[in-house]
């Protein structure tokens, strides 16, 4: 029996390595601070029913820019690594212009600030069986 050889995963092969760095791209910080603020958050948060997106467009990660197929899995991902990750990063307010003038020389340099970072409340969607005792109490009255 012989060794079995390492795999190279691709190390040499720049165009390879190009190709899946670009696939898995995703926002960056600073396109999330964006989003963060309540004017789009809402949008993103109340979404329309997509059906070309997972879950319909229902179930949005503000922090990590990504959708999921159930509150479920939602809930899953909010206790995951890379979301932790991504809520320690934000934590950061992003760089600016003014802040990248004033480190070359343009101004007086002031240390960004730490702020906190909290994971989002999932959004409760009313089920069958609150829809049915809502009519049930619309009935009565």
């Amino acid at each position: 029996m012989t060794r079995q050889a390492r795999k190279r995963h691709h190390k040499g092969y720049t165009h390879i390595k190009k190709k899946y760095r670009t696939k898995r791209k995703t926002k960056d910080l600073d396109e999330i601070d964006e989003d963060l603020k309540p004017q789009h958050a809402a949008k993103l948060l109340h979404q329309k029913v997509d059906f070309d997106k997972p879950g319909s467009a229902q179930h949005y990660c503000l922090h990590c820019a990504r959708y999921f197929v159930d509150e479920g899995a939602m809930k899953a991902h909010f206790r995951q690594k890379t979301h932790k990750r991504r809520l320690k990063a934000l934590e950061m307010e992003p760089y600016t212009q003014k802040e990248a003038e004033a480190a070359a020389g343009m101004g007086s340099y002031i240390q960004p600030k730490k702020r906190a970072m909290i994971t989002q409340q999932p959004t409760q969607q009313p089920t069958q069986q609150d829809v049915t005792m809502n009519d049930e109490a619309k009935d009565q009255t």
